[in-house]
């Protein structure tokens, strides 16, 4: 079985709009909000791997096309113990961009634990509390 063939779609506008979530402790959380994080700041070295990711999607994931990104932009937001990440990519092609929106997502907070993995162990060396979650395709807009 090989790829989907896409030759015969129209190139239009698409965007897709994914988001998830990271639970942190509150001594993690708030080491990111005063920048005491050891390898610097989580959510610049972050953004630098989605979008790094976005642009790989197709080398990672076997059925993915390769296609031209137009634009891309992760945010972060926290609330509470809660690390949201928004990730927007948009293209003119023809096949969609959620993929890359769900990839950029996932790496993105991969890096944030990675970065802040050293406050998150418990005694024994374990994660009982960090978790990431609730990864989802929340808008998808296909041109006409």
């Amino acid at each position: 079985m090989g790829m989907v063939d896409i030759e015969d779609k129209r190139e239009v506008e698409r965007i897709a709009i994914a988001e998830g979530r990271i639970k942190l402790k509150r001594k993690t959380i708030e080491a990111i909000e005063n920048n005491k994080i050891k390898k610097g700041d989580p959510f610049k070295t972050a953004e630098t791997a989605a979008l790094l990711a976005i642009k790989n999607t197709s080398n990672v994931i076997p059925h993915c096309h390769p296609l031209p990104i137009m634009y891309a932009d992760i945010q972060f937001s926290i609330e509470g113990y809660e690390i949201t990440c928004r990730c927007e990519v948009k293209t003119s092609y023809r096949t969609g961009v959620e993929m890359e929106a769900l990839h950029g997502v996932t790496i993105a907070l991969l890096t944030v634990w990675d970065m802040v993995k050293y406050l998150e162990k418990n005694e024994q060396g374990e994660y009982d509390t960090t978790k990431i979650y609730d990864i989802r395709v929340v808008r998808k807009i296909k041109g006409e």
